[in-house]
């Protein structure tokens, strides 16, 4: 990308002569005559440098630098002029010029400040291009996928993350809810604030009202000073709800009351504190049922799933689980000092071939520990978990043999997979009963 240059002189003959000499240098330059018409110029299309004239008719070149700065553009200005002394220099350089030059000055020389200028400005946009990448890829760098279904995940978190909207996450434990959260933080524009996380499972009332919301000193035994929640420790960022659906019903009513009021009471306090967050909630339940069942709020549940992010079970997307395991193979290879590179292709099997209720996370538990055990280069079947290699029977004729057990399970399994989890169509094509196909999912943890 050429460098674009204004040059700001009221003398011709001067624009002119610098005009072509940088057109000729490959730059992009647009003259003027005066430092209105190039501020008015540079609020449409800021320019990467400028050459201007100290002393222009009206409003003079130091005046229009304050402008540029004050505007937060990044032009990197280069002061001409043939009246200027130390003092005057101190000066624009103090309010952020590239340089002062006094005349008459070698055209040579002007030439390298505008080089200069122009690299600087190279440099400064590489560097902003580079903490952008890096924003992303901290944002989506533990989200693996080449699937179709990840791939849409991977398009609705980049496309809501900016907007800041409520968003609900739904899925099975261990397909990565946190980490769809903390990338959808990471993408936004808080990124810059906090991402502060709570688990809503397992928890009294009293205690998930002190943990969100703080409280005074001496709201209760014990309270000997004030403590901030964490709803307001997160002030500008975003507050990750984890296992809303754990929730209890009368705390439910309190957190319907700050999402729709944007603002918090302190246990024992008086005083209301104005809240900027954003809420992202997550659950592995089914909130639609948990809300026939007079267990969820309706109007919560509506207020958290502004917009639905649906994530499938590694089953679901198995052409995944290579990307998977050579991601957390070397990620424990690093952190374990080891060098595996590859895995053997019965180990693989094995592997693709499993039905992960645990899903990501069991994936990575079971990698973790076969690159602890693991004596090679190449992680082998001997390295997974008993469970697992009791999966791997002798062959007849390349064909592995499973207990009719296992093979009923996975067979259920892919049934209910291929009809997206519809139990009645499942059923029927099952030839059982809707109540036996109840008992079976319960019984393989199919859930």
């Amino acid at each position: 990308m050429a460098c674009r240059i204004a040059v700001v002189d009221d003398e011709p003959a001067a624009r002119k002569r610098l005009g072509e000499a940088f057109t000729r240098d490959g730059y992009e330059v647009e003259s003027f005559p005066d430092a209105e018409s190039f501020l008015e110029r540079s609020w449409q299309a800021p320019f990467d440098a400028a050459l201007t004239d100290l002393r222009l008719p009206g409003m003079n070149g130091m005046d229009a630098l304050r402008q540029l700065k004050a505007k937060g553009l990044t032009t990197e200005v280069i002061l001409v002029t043939g009246y200027g002394g130390l003092d005057m220099a101190i000066e624009a350089i103090k309010l952020g010029a590239f340089h002062y030059v006094t005349k008459p000055a070698k055209l040579a020389d002007v030439r390298n400040l505008v080089k200069g200028a122009c690299e600087k400005v190279a440099m400064l946009r590489e560097n902003r291009m580079l903490r952008q990448a890096l924003r992303e890829e901290a944002g989506l760098e533990s989200m693996i996928g080449a699937s179709a279904s990840m791939r849409q995940v991977f398009d609705l978190t980049r496309k809501i993350a900016p907007i800041g909207c409520n968003v609900l996450i739904l899925g099975a434990s261990g397909t990565g809810k946190a980490l769809v959260a903390k990338a959808m933080h990471q993408l936004s524009p808080r990124r810059e604030k906090a991402f502060v996380s709570f688990n809503c499972g397992g928890f009294t009332e009293e205690l998930i009202s002190s943990e969100l919301f703080g409280y005074e000193k001496g709201a209760f035994t014990g309270a000997t000073t004030a403590r901030v929640g964490l709803l307001e420790s997160a002030g500008g960022g975003t507050v990750f709800l984890d296992e809303i659906g754990e929730m209890p019903l009368s705390m439910q009513v309190k957190l319907l009351h700050v999402i729709q009021e944007r603002r918090i009471l302190r246990v024992g306090g008086t005083r209301p504190i104005r809240l900027d967050i954003r809420v992202i909630a997550a659950t592995n339940r089914d909130l639609k049922q948990e809300v026939t069942k007079g267990l969820f709020r309706e109007d919560l549940f509506y207020r958290l799933n502004v917009v639905g992010i649906n994530l499938p079970r590694l089953a679901e997307r198995r052409e995944d689980i290579p990307l998977l395991i050579r991601h957390f193979m070397d990620k424990y290879s690093l952190l374990f000092h080891k060098d595996v590179r590859r895995v053997s292709p019965q180990a693989l099997q094995t592997l693709m071939d499993y039905d992960f209720p645990g899903n990501v996370r069991e994936l990575e538990n079971i990698v973790e520990r076969a690159v602890a055990l693991c004596e090679g280069e190449e992680l082998s079947v001997a390295d997974l978990p008993q469970d697992l290699r009791q999966m791997e029977f002798d062959s007849v004729e390349g064909e592995r043999l499973a207990s009719l057990e296992d093979m009923e399970r996975r067979h259920i399994a892919k049934v209910l997979t291929r009809t997206g989890r519809n139990k009645g169509l499942a059923a029927q094509i099952l030839a059982i009963p809707r109540t036996t196909l109840w008992r079976k999912i319960k019984q393989y943890k199919l859930e």
